[in-house]
C-alpha cells in the first residue's frame, strides 16, 4: 500500500482559519496580556516605593535594569528551547516563572530584593513573547499572519493598559504590595490554562516523526484530516537551510536584514522601555500627582494598541516598507513636538500626545514582529524572532540608566527628545531592511518564504 502525503505547511498556510486555530491565538494573546500586564507594574509602583522608603529615582535603575537585563536573557533561551523541544513548554514555563516572581516582589524589603526578583520574573516575561509570537504565526494562515502576530503583540501594551487602570485603584487603596501579589496570581491561573488546554505547534510537531499521532489528532481538530499511512512533510522547511539555531540567521543572504532587525529592535525597545519604566517617574518630576502621571502610560498603551492594529491591517495592503517607515516618522516628529507642551497648563493635551506618540511607537513595535516571522522560515522562526528581541533588550536596559540620569539631569525636554532621536534610529535600521513583507499584490510571489 503506498502512503499518501501531506503537507503541513500549505495546508495552513492556504486552508481555512478554524475556531481551534483561533483558540490558540486568544490562549497565546492572553499569556501576552498577562505579560504586559506584570511587566510594567513596576513602572507604576516606582513612585509609591520611592516616597515609602526614602531612596532615589537613581537608586531604581539597577532594579530596573535587573528585570530588563532577564528579560534579554529570557528571550534568546526561549527562542533555543522553544525550537529545540517545543513552543508549547517553553510558553506555559515562562508564564509559570514570571507570575512566580512577580508575587514574590510582594515580599521584599529593600531595592536589592526587588532588583533580584525582577531578574528572575524578567526571564519570564522575556521568554513569553518570542514563544507566543511563533505559536501564532504557525496556526495561522499565511493571509492572515500578519494581523494575527501584531494582534497577539499588541497585547503588550493593552496588558500595560490594563495595569495603568489597576494600578489607579489599587495603589491608593492598598499600596504597591498587593499590586504585585495579584499581577503575580493571574499569569499563575493563566498558565494553568495552558496547560491543560495549550497544543503544540503542527509546524514543530511536523519534523519529529515519532510524534505525528499527536500531529494528525492536532489537525483532524483542524479540519485537515490524514489517515494512519499518511507521510507528513513541510515543503517551506524542506525549501528552507536545514541548519537549525543562531548560525541560520546569517545563513542565504539573511545577514543584512538580521542586524538591520536587532538593530530597530535595539533602538525602539529603548524608547519604548524608557516609557514604561519612567513615564509616570517624569510626570511626577514635572510636578503632577501620581493618578495623573499613570494616565500618561496609560494613554501611552491605549494608543499603541489603536497603532498597532491600523498598521498592522496597512502592511497586510500594502507591505511593511512604508507604513513601518511612516510610523517611525510620527513617533520621532510627535516626540519632538510635546516639548513644546507645558505639562502644569496643558495637562491634558500633554496626556493625549503621549497617547499619540504610543500609537506611531507601538505600532512599529508590535509589527516588528510579524516582520521577523516573514523573514526566518520555520527552523528557525522562534530563534530569529528572539534574538531581535534579545537584542532589543540592550536598548532597553540602557533605558533604566539613561531614563533616570536624562530625567534628573534635563527634565522633560531632554525625555522626550531621547524618545524622538530613538524613533530616527528605528527608521534608518528599517529602510534598510531587504526582505520586507510584501503587500496584497505581490503576495502570492512570497508564499513560500512565509512557511
Amino acid at each position: 500500500m503506498s502512503n499518501t502525503y501531506l503537507d503541513v505547511g500549505r495546508a495552513i498556510d492556504d486552508g481555512p482559519y478554524t475556531w481551534m486555530q483561533k483558540m490558540v491565538v486568544m490562549m497565546a494573546a492572553l499569556s501576552i496580556i498577562i505579560n504586559g500586564f506584570d511587566g510594567q507594574l513596576i513602572g507604576f509602583a516606582i513612585p509609591s516605593i520611592m516616597k515609602e522608603w526614602g531612596v532615589t529615582r537613581g537608586a531604581f535603575a539597577p532594579a530596573v535594569a535587573a528585570g530588563l537585563v532577564g528579560m534579554g536573557i529570557g528571550s534568546a533561551c526561549a527562542g533555543l528551547i522553544a525550537d529545540r523541544y517545543g513552543r508549547r513548554m517553553a510558553l506555559i514555563g515562562s508564564v509559570f516563572l514570571f507570575g512566580a516572581a512577580t508575587c514574590a516582589i510582594g515580599l521584599a524589603t529593600d531595592v536589592t530584593g526587588i532588583a533580584i526578583l525582577r531578574l528572575i520574573a524578567g526571564l519570564g516575561i522575556g521568554g513569553a513573547l518570542p514563544s507566543s509570537t511563533t505559536m501564532t504565526a504557525e496556526f495561522t494562515p499565511a493571509r492572515r499572519r500578519t494581523l494575527a502576530v501584531t494582534a497577539t503583540i499588541v497585547c503588550v501594551p493593552l496588558g500595560g493598559m490594563l495595569a495603568g487602570l489597576f494600578s489607579g485603584v489599587v495603589l491608593p487603596a492598598y499600596g504597591w504590595r498587593t499590586l504585585f501579589f495579584i499581577g503575580g496570581a493571574l499569569p499563575l491561573v493563566v498558565g494553568v490554562l495552558l496547560l491543560l488546554a495549550l497544543p503544540e505547534s503542527p509546524r514543530f510537531l511536523v519534523c519529529r516523526p515519532q510524534r505525528w499521532q499527536e500531529l494528525g489528532k492536532l489537525l483532524a481538530r483542524m479540519s485537515r484530516p490524514s489517515t494512519a499511512d499518511t507521510v507528513f512533510t513541510d515543503s517551506g522547511e524542506q525549501k528552507s537551510e536545514q541548519r537549525i539555531g543562531f548560525r541560520g540567521l546569517f545563513a542565504q543572504g539573511r545577514t543584512r536584514d538580521t542586524l538591520a532587525v536587532w538593530c530597530a529592535f535595539f533602538m525602539c525597545l529603548l524608547a519604548v522601555y524608557s516609557a514604561f519604566s519612567w513615564l509616570p517617574t517624569m510626570l511626577v518630576g514635572e510636578g503632577l500627582n501620581v493618578a495623573v502621571a499613570a494616565s500618561g502610560l496609560t494613554a501611552y498603551n491605549m494608543g499603541g494598541v489603536i497603532g498597532a492594529l491600523i498598521c498592522a491591517v496597512a502592511i497586510a495592503r500594502f507591505g511593511s516598507r512604508w507604513p513601518l517607515a511612516v510610523c517611525c516618522a510620527g513617533g520621532a516628529a510627535s516626540a519632538l513636538l510635546l516639548q513644546g507642551v507645558d505639562v502644569a497648563h496643558n495637562t491634558n493635551l500633554l496626556i493625549f500626545g503621549l497617547g499619540v506618540h504610543g500609537m506611531f511607537v507601538n505600532a512599529v513595535q508590535s509589527t516588528m514582529y510579524a516582520l521577523c516571522a516573514f523573514i526566518y522560515p520555520t527552523s528557525m522562526r522562534a530563534t530569529g524572532i528572539a534574538s531581535g528581541l534579545a537584542f532589543g533588550r540592550f536598548g532597553a536596559i540602557l533605558s533604566a540608566f539613561a531614563g533616570a540620569a536624562i530625567i534628573t539631569a534635563g527634565g522633560a525636554s531632554a525625555y522626550l527628545t531621547m524618545l524622538g532621536f530613538a524613533m530616527v534610529g528605528v527608521l534608518l535600521a528599517l529602510l534598510s531592511v531587504r526582505d520586507h513583507i510584501p503587500g496584497a499584490g505581490a503576495h502570492a510571489r512570497h508564499k513560500a518564504a512565509l512557511a
